[in-house]
Order: C-alpha cells, then structure tokens, then sequence
C-alpha cells in the first residue's frame, strides 16, 4: 500500500497545494559539471583555476550554507570531482545529452524531497538563493521554481521536487533534450533576482573567465 501524501506534510505536492515553503534539511544541492565545455575549447569547466580554486569550489562555498546535502554531476575527471568530497553522479543515458540528463541523476539520487540545480560556472551565488526560491514556490504554488534575472529566466537555475524524475525520464526517452521546453511543460515559480543579476552571467568565453577573475579578487 503506498503512503498517503496527506500524511507528509513534507511531501512535495503538499508544498504546492498548502503553500509549504522547502527548509534547508529538504534540499539537495546539484552542481551541474558534466559539459563538454565546447565554447571554451572541450576544457572541463567546472576544474578550471579561478583565483587559486577550481569553478566548481567557488560554487560550493556559495551553496553549502544553504542545502542539507550536495551532489556533482560530472562526465570526466570523475575522482577530481570525487575528492572535493561530495557524492558525483554521471548521465544515465549515453553520449551525454545535455544538462537535463545530469538533472535527472541528481533528481534520482537525491535523498531530500527537492533538488536545488545550479550549474557550476555560477561562483558568485546570492547567499539567500535557496530562500528565494523556495519562497517564489510557495507563495506562487508552480510545481518547481526558477530563477528570474530581470531579464529572462535562468533555465539551470532551479529547485525542483524529486518527484518529476519519470516524467524528465519519459522526456528524454522520448528526444527532448532543450531544458525550456522541458520546464515549459510545467506550472512555473519565478524568483525574483533583479539585484543579483550578475550573479548569473554566463561563462563562455575567455573574456568572460578574466570578468570573473577580476570579480572574485574584488570580492575577497
């Protein structure tokens, strides 16, 4: 006999229909590493040097204060990624189709009721970003929440409940690989993070890594 959802109030549908805001303990971080980083030459991006750290280490700090447990999705340089000391996940499908098969191993592998998904080029996370989305979710009620920049909305930016891990299964199966579409699919919360817009630049070129140098040593 399954559990009644009703009597788990913790249970992602009831987030939902009763406007239950997710805690720290019921999320899970996802650092989406798995790219094969075409745009900057097939370089794992995620292991690139920026002021002294791997990418992927400046993320880590941003959310750690903010989860209840963390996963790395990563395709290659799997024991690196292993000895930042968190749990690494591949693609369960072949040839690596794109974020959203990294999504699904974290969203299978998770242990909390909701996935926070950040990929791993964002260093420079608000600290409040989980409360932000959790918040846009249960005041707004969507069945996930995405970050909104003030100029569009950050697709690899979400909080997601584990519980939609077949029907992205079933979207993948079938061809669907565009994270948009995907999520389009789905009744959307948006947070609001006009004044943390940097926050979410994207890191595709050179120029673009040497911005972020100069930011962090700013920052620091």
């Amino acid at each position: 006999m399954q559990p009644s959802h009703s009597a788990d109030p913790t249970h992602p549908l009831l987030a939902k229909a009763g406007r239950i805001q997710p805690t720290i303990e019921q999320l899970t971080a996802l650092i989406l590493a798995g790219g094969r980083g075409r745009r900057l030459g097939g370089i794992d991006k995620g292991l690139l040097e920026i002021g002294g750290h791997p990418l992927i280490a400046w993320t880590l700090a941003a959310l750690e204060p903010q989860t209840g447990a963390i996963l790395i999705s990563a395709n290659r340089n799997l024991d690196r990624y292993r000895s930042l000391g968190y749990p690494v996940v591949t693609d369960p499908l072949p040839e690596h189709p794109g974020p959203l098969a990294g999504i699904l191993a974290g969203l299978r592998a998770a242990l909390t009721p909701w996935v926070l998904v950040v990929p791993c080029d964002a260093p420079c996370l608000p600290p409040d970003l989980a409360v932000r989305l959790t918040k846009a979710l249960a005041e707004q009620g969507g069945d996930l929440a995405l970050v909104h920049d003030g100029q569009r909305i950050q697709w690899l930016h979400a909080l997601l409940p584990v519980m939609l891990a077949d029907d992205l299964a079933e979207y993948l199966e079938q061809g669907g690989r565009r994270a948009e579409d995907w999520f389009r699919c789905h009744s959307l919360a948006l947070a609001d993070c006009t004044d943390q817009a940097a926050a979410f630049a994207n890191l595709n070129t050179p120029a673009d890594l040497n911005n972020l140098s100069d930011r962090l040593r700013q920052d620091r």
